[in-house]
């Protein structure tokens, strides 16, 4: 049996291995709505994604014109005149149904779309369950990926959860980050960079997802698991984990599953998806590690997918 792993060790180091964008078959689509969603599609762009495209959309002419995106448009342009919706969530839904043909144009053989907003505002919290129910009726999987207000915004927290509400009715799973999460880990930090937690976190997520989809990987995830999974899935925690020491997966693992902007419970959870990214040195073993560390407390019969990359 030595033989045949010396065998295939040595045929791995004569292999080069190609990427090919181009053979993927899911259409995936990350539009940042408002000027929250707007931020976060704005650093997953800087960051740099394979395999999705992003856009940004806003009735705030100026923040719109100040966002890196593959593509960028102005809803409500008649409504709102490219000035904003002042906070009113009424006015962002009709800025969305204004402009509701150039969404369809956009979201048009969208296998996949992220939708990214900040809830507690107008456009975000008014346009976002628009843009989504045109996904879903396209037959997409919809994810929202969402922020909540801080407690101190009291005006704010009743447009959010209504928001919300009209979110999860129309999208397979919801993301939600709680920025008041934010203050345990970011509270001494400028408020641009306690942001960027956030952003950086949902930017790693979506990240992981997509590439782990598109690029060939060691072990890739299905599309069509993926959309298993996602389907009518609720509401959804994620976590993102990292560790370069002797003890890397307990250390990783840990990270992940005890991220305090995590607004949900994971224990007892009925599905899962499992990323993970690891140098030539990963093993078989730590994989499967992660994987029951993960698992352990959630539902027995909880239906898991997992992906693994290794980066030279």
């Amino acid at each position: 049996m030595d033989f045949i792993v010396q065998n295939t060790l040595n045929k791995q180091r004569e292999e080069k291995q190609q990427i090919d964008i181009s053979q993927m078959n899911a259409n995936i689509r990350v539009i940042g709505v408002g000027g929250a969603g707007n931020n976060m599609v704005n650093w997953l762009y800087k960051k740099g994604i394979q395999g999705a495209e992003i856009i940004a959309v806003n009735t705030d002419a100026q923040h719109l014109g100040i966002t890196d995106s593959d593509k960028k448009f102005l809803i409500g342009k008649d409504l709102t005149r490219g000035l904003g919706c002042g906070g009113f969530p009424n006015k962002g839904a009709e800025a969305a149904k204004e402009s509701i043909s150039t969404i369809k144009e956009h979201l048009k053989d969208a296998d996949m779309v992220f939708i990214c907003a900040g809830l507690g505002g107008g456009t975000g919290t008014g346009a976002a369950s628009v843009i989504a129910k045109v996904a879903k009726d396209n037959g997409s999987i919809v994810i929202g990926t969402v922020t909540m207000p801080f407690k101190i915004e009291r005006a704010r927290i009743d447009k959010a959860e209504f928001g919300l509400q009209q979110l999860r009715q129309v999208s397979d799973t919801v993301i939600v980050i709680d920025n008041n999460r934010l203050v345990s880990i970011a509270g001494n930090l400028p408020v641009q960079q306690a942001f960027a937690v956030a952003n950086e976190l949902i930017s790693t997520m979506i990240k992981g997802i997509v590439e782990t989809i598109a690029i060939p990987s060691l072990v890739n995830l299905d599309y069509a698991d993926v959309r298993t999974i996602m389907t009518d899935g609720g509401v959804a925690a994620i976590g993102v984990g990292a560790s370069d020491t002797s003890n890397k997966v307990d250390e990783a693992v840990r990270g992940a599953l005890s991220n305090p902007l995590l607004d949900i419970s994971y224990q007892g959870a009925t599905g899962a998806i499992i990323h993970i990214h690891g140098g030539p040195d990963l093993t078989l073993d730590e994989i499967n590690r992660v994987g029951e560390l993960i698992t352990e407390a959630m539902d027995p019969d909880a239906n898991v997918i997992w992906g693994a990359r290794i980066s030279p």
